[in-house]
């Protein structure tokens, strides 16, 4: 499941919203919206993050969230290191290897860190 399909599940579950009423409300099929829940379509349009931001009737931050979400769900991802520091290539594989076997906490922490790291070499 990506981030973006967690949140909308999140989303139609908070609301008692069944997976057929929301398709057939965005006229797509529940087997789409049920792929995108699960992370087995790519990344859904602006259009249809657009679609589903006016269902749910949510706004500002809760819009933006849907928005950054969506952004960052690509089930697929490919790292290019190309012309990076080895190390960038090192911890891109060896995150491609280890990522199955990761707890949920694990994962959490990693990503703290990697947002701290990010945000100290951004100064």
């Amino acid at each position: 499941m990506t981030p973006f399909g967690a949140k909308l599940r999140q989303l139609r579950a908070e609301r008692g919203v069944t997976l057929k009423a929301m398709a057939e409300a965005l006229a797509v099929t529940p087997t789409y919206l049920s792929a995108l829940e699960h992370g087995k379509r790519g990344v859904p349009t602006w259009f249809m993050v657009q679609r589903i931001i006016a269902y749910f009737n949510v706004i500002w931050d809760e819009a933006e969230e849907l928005q950054r979400l969506a952004e960052m769900s690509d089930p697929r991802v490919v790292i290019d290191t190309a012309g990076l520091d080895p190390q960038a290539t090192e911890l891109a594989n060896l995150l491609a290897v280890k990522i199955h076997g990761l707890s949920k906490a694990s994962l959490t922490d990693l990503i703290h860190r990697l947002r701290v790291a990010a945000a100290k070499d951004k100064v």
